[in-house]
């Protein structure tokens, strides 16, 4: 069974998907989900995550080793289970490549919003792949063709403060704890 396989977007990719894509994968303790990021711009192509979003990922318990930003491309798009995007604008961005994934491309305080909604007892058991799919189905149901809301964008804190990078960590990790429960089954 493949992983189930998560893509995180935002402009540069060295702050809040890199910041997504660690505190995600932290949440998620097995090879059943492999969660990846890039950002619609290359210009920090190949360089470490920002400063602020480090000290982010290494204070909630995540992992930097290996990380470096990336220029978003179709393949990491078709590779894609689920993606989610920080703002509208991005999530824009990514259906411009591929607009055959709008049923998978979320922003990502949309997607929280929306999952909040789903009653996860309907999903299925068994493996982490499986379900995910049915998720996302469920997500987008429950979309209903709506677009994002503005409050679902999550602000850009590059070139901010401490207390903003911490800001915005508490805007992500309230999509992805619950996002990684549903995964894996467990509550919320």
């Amino acid at each position: 069974m493949p992983p189930f396989t998560v893509l995180q977007v935002c402009m540069g990719n060295i702050c809040r998907s890199p910041m997504a894509e660690r505190l995600l994968a932290a949440e998620i303790p097995n090879d059943e989900v492999l969660v990846h990021s890039a950002g619609t711009g290359g210009w920090h192509e190949g360089e470490p995550m920002d400063r602020g979003a480090a000290k982010q990922v290494l204070a909630r318990g995540a992992d930097l080793a290996g990380f470096r930003a990336r220029k978003l491309r179709g393949d990491h798009i078709d590779a894609s289970d689920l993606i989610l995007t920080a703002t509208a604008d991005q999530a824009d961005f990514v259906l411009s490549i591929r607009p055959d994934a709008a049923s998978r491309t979320f922003v990502l305080g949309e997607f929280g919003r929306l999952l909040a909604s789903i009653d996860l007892d309907e999903l299925p058991g068994g493996p982490v792949y499986d379900r995910g799919v049915a998720l996302v189905e469920a997500v987008e149901r429950a979309r209903g063709g709506k677009p994002p809301e503005l409050d679902d964008d999550l602000g850009d804190p590059w070139g901010q403060s401490d207390r903003v990078f911490a800001r915005i960590a508490d805007e992500i990790e309230a999509t992805v704890k619950p996002l990684a429960a549903a995964l894996l089954g467990s509550p919320k």
